[in-house]
Formats: C-alpha cells, sequence, structure tokens
C-alpha cells in the first residue's frame, strides 16, 4: 500500500464520521462537508491503486527483460 492509498483510506474514513455525524445532528453543511470527503479519499485511495498496478506492471516488465 502506497501513501496515496493510506492518504485515502484516512480521508473517506473521516468524512464519513462527518457524514454520520451530520446525519445525526440534522447538520446539513456537516453532512455534505463529509460527503465531499468521503468522495475525495476514494478518488485519492483509487488513485493510489493504480499508481500502484503501474509500478508493479514496471517491475514485472523488468524482471521478464532480465531473463
Amino acid at each position: 500500500m502506497n501513501r496515496d492509498e493510506l492518504e485515502g483510506k484516512k480521508e473517506n474514513l473521516k468524512g464519513r464520521l462527518k457524514e454520520a455525524a451530520g446525519v445525526l445532528t440534522g447538520n446539513k453543511d456537516l453532512e455534505a462537508e463529509g460527503s465531499d470527503e468521503r468522495a475525495g479519499g476514494a478518488a485519492q485511495e483509487e488513485l493510489g491503486q493504480a499508481r500502484r498496478k503501474v509500478g508493479e506492471a514496471i517491475e514485472d516488465l523488468g524482471k521478464k527483460v532480465k531473463e
């Protein structure tokens, strides 16, 4: 897992907590802020996963070239 994946998971969780707190308290602003953070965290996590997969593919290609 890389830094983007970890940061994305953290933001996603933080957003979910804010969103839930907003729903429980009836605070629409907090709910919207949490929703935005959750979406941003999910996007960052996906970017990290894609970056890791590209890195792994390059490593595999390098190993095949050495053979």
